[in-house]
């Protein structure tokens, strides 16, 4: 039987991360995952922490999104207001 996927919650050095930083390491990651030059067992180990970061970085970017768009001007959120047509 096929084992389904899970998302394990990011260890805690990741989670607690700004999304910069995780950005840089993730950036490291894919770099010397491009270069070829890292063995099976560490490419594996480096590919699991870097969607560890992705993650990560994705749900900060959520966040972010979410506290913009709460953001509001004269009690209506931007960038939810139709637009006036010409």
């Amino acid at each position: 039987m096929a084992k389904t996927p899970t998302h394990d919650p990011a260890p805690e050095d990741i989670a607690k991360m700004g999304f910069e930083d995780a950005m840089k390491e993730l950036d490291s990651i894919v770099r010397s995952l491009e270069g070829g030059q890292v063995k099976l067992d560490e490419a594996v180990e480096k590919y699991t922490r870097g969607s560890q970061l992705k993650r990560h970085c994705e749900a900060k970017l959520a966040d972010a999104k979410m506290k913009v768009e709460k953001i509001t001007q004269a009690g209506k959120a931007l960038g939810l207001e139709p637009m006036d047509e010409a």
